[in-house]
């Protein structure tokens, strides 16, 4: 199959209002549109296809359409057990999804209504009882599915073009990390998708937050996203708000998973990935030495850095006055540990960019879990194979 890559500028594509219910678009260029109608008629046809959202790229389908499923599983190699996320453009794509009630109508549920219009669209995803409308395969057999509106003017308009929801994981081979540029989607999908749209990098750097809020554990985010605990916390009748992993654990939940992230390793490059979980700089720097020194003792010579703050490379020539210490040492710096937004926006093109430059391992510098932090210690945990935090 040829991959083909194009490109839209997302400006190009205007939204008329705040109005969720049922939204209305414009398209301001005549190339954007024709991109925007040839992924249609391969949506409708069943086909695969990558497209940009606020959180990673996507690997979309018709979330409807049990062959379009299939295809979603076999394209990234998904897990049968590892649920999907259904993406609509409008409350009334998402009605239509929803158990209809007497009046044959499907309902909201009162809690989630807040939320909804406080954070849709946008980089969270809610868990609702699923229709018969949606095939088990999405939901994988169990009774709730979770459901996202993404606030990308792309996605947003592609869904509403189409007139049906998109199943979109990641589009990435499973268990590798998120891709927030097209040309990682490439690397990983060329040749198995027939299109990538390429919307430029994605904002948030990290997947939807995941929350939970009509099951027994509920309220409960079960994956850490865009949208932050603190954010949640604050929504009335959030006050009793826990984090999975965190605050509680399930096996049997992490056995079924209704979410995405919940039971198998995820976000791992090619490279081993060590976690410096220390909250202390100076104490977390001292580990690293450590760490580089058993590395290369064991004869692996080149070793990626994922820094948080000020570069590892600069910091230790300065205090050491050696210029060495950089050999062998590839350093990617993610951004400001006081500005968590800045580290999960580039976290998963760092992890890819250092399987690029073949490292045999990458240390990386942990954060502190407020705000974003949390999101990206979570996909950290995930990566690392192993995690220091003595």
């Amino acid at each position: 199959m040829n991959t083909q890559i194009k490109t839209i500028d997302p400006s190009t594509i205007h939204f008329y209002s705040q109005d969720i219910e049922d939204p209305k678009f414009s398209v301001s260029d005549p190339n954007t549109l024709s991109i925007l109608k040839e992924a249609v008629e391969l949506l409708k046809q069943d086909n695969v296809i990558s497209i940009p959202t606020e959180t990673v790229y996507g690997l979309a389908s018709n979330a409807l359409s049990l062959n379009s499923i299939k295809k979603i599983y076999a394209v990234k190699n998904r897990p049968a057990d590892n649920p999907l996320i259904v993406h609509v453009s409008s409350l009334k794509m998402l009605r239509a999804l929803l158990p209809k009630n007497n009046n044959n109508f499907g309902e909201i549920p009162e809690i989630y209504e807040q939320i909804i219009k406080k954070f849709w669209p946008g980089p969270l995803t809610i868990l609702l009882p699923k229709s018969l409308l949606i095939p088990s395969e999405v939901t994988c057999n169990l009774s709730t599915v979770a459901v996202r509106f993404p606030s990308h003017p792309i996605s947003r308009a592609l869904i509403s073009l189409c007139e049906f929801p998109l199943a979109a994981p990641s589009a990435n081979t499973s268990g590798k990390p998120s891709p927030t540029l097209a040309s990682h989607v490439f690397t990983d999908l060329n040749g198995k998708i027939p299109l990538i749209i390429d919307g430029g990098q994605c904002n948030f750097g990290v997947e939807s937050t995941v929350f939970d809020a009509i099951g027994s554990h509920g309220p409960v985010i079960l994956r850490p996203g865009g949208i932050t605990f603190e954010a949640l916390y604050k929504m009335p009748g959030m006050e009793n708000l826990r984090v999975y992993k965190k605050d509680f654990v399930d096996k049997k939940l992490e056995m079924g998973p209704t979410t995405p992230g919940m039971k198998y390793r995820h976000y791992s490059p090619d490279a081993e990935v060590i976690l410096v979980d220390i909250d202390d700089k100076h104490k977390s720097r001292d580990v690293m030495d450590r760490e580089i020194e058993k590395i290369r003792k064991n004869g692996k010579l080149t070793i990626g850095i994922l820094a948080t703050g000020t570069s590892y490379i600069s910091s230790k020539e300065e205090y050491e006055n050696n210029k060495s210490l950089s050999q062998g040492i590839i350093e990617y710096t993610l951004g400001d540990s006081m500005h968590p937004e800045q580290i999960a926006k580039e976290l998963f093109k760092g992890l890819r960019h250092l399987d690029e430059c073949n490292v045999d391992c990458i240390i990386v510098e942990g954060i502190p879990e407020e705000e974003e932090g949390l999101a990206v210690m979570n996909r950290l945990r995930k990566a690392a194979s192993r995690i220091i935090n003595e």
